[in-house]
């Protein structure tokens, strides 16, 4: 069972997994997720976007104060850009791709924040240009 996974998206369902296999399943799904989604999130990490990368390459390998992120992490219907599942922290990239989207972005901050998430969001060009104050303000909200 994932103790991150937001309440009705799979908390509680059980996952267990074989002790000679800890990758065999014997549940087919994971924090509600679909194949699709799992597929798509799959396809996004290996086609990261420059502000993506940037922000992954200071945060991979516990980098930042030794937390762990996972980066285009499925969560139900949701692919997070990144997630530090010990601290319930989403960090979410805003391109130009969320330009004129402001209120289903800010719909699902709210249903993240309902599953008691926090959720910081940057444009790609913050990343770009203040790498430094960025990974100061993930640090402030991992508090």
């Amino acid at each position: 069972m994932e103790d991150d996974a937001p309440p009705g998206l799979g908390a509680g369902g059980g996952e267990t997994r074989s002790a000679m296999n800890p990758r065999n399943k014997t549940t087919s799904r994971i924090r509600g997720t679909t194949p699709e989604i799992e597929a798509a999130a799959r396809r996004l990490r290996r086609n990261m976007t420059p502000a993506e990368q940037t922000l992954w390459d200071a945060l991979k390998g516990k980098q930042l104060d030794g937390l762990k992120f996972r980066p285009q992490h499925p969560v139900g219907p949701f692919i997070l850009d990144f997630w530090c599942p010990a601290r319930k922290l989403v960090v979410e990239l805003d391109g130009g791709s969320h330009d004129g989207r402001e209120a289903e972005d800010e719909a699902r901050t709210q249903r993240l924040q309902d599953y008691g998430y926090r959720v910081i969001r940057f444009r790609n060009e913050e990343v770009l240009t203040d790498l430094p104050s960025v990974l100061e303000r993930i640090r402030e909200a991992a508090g």
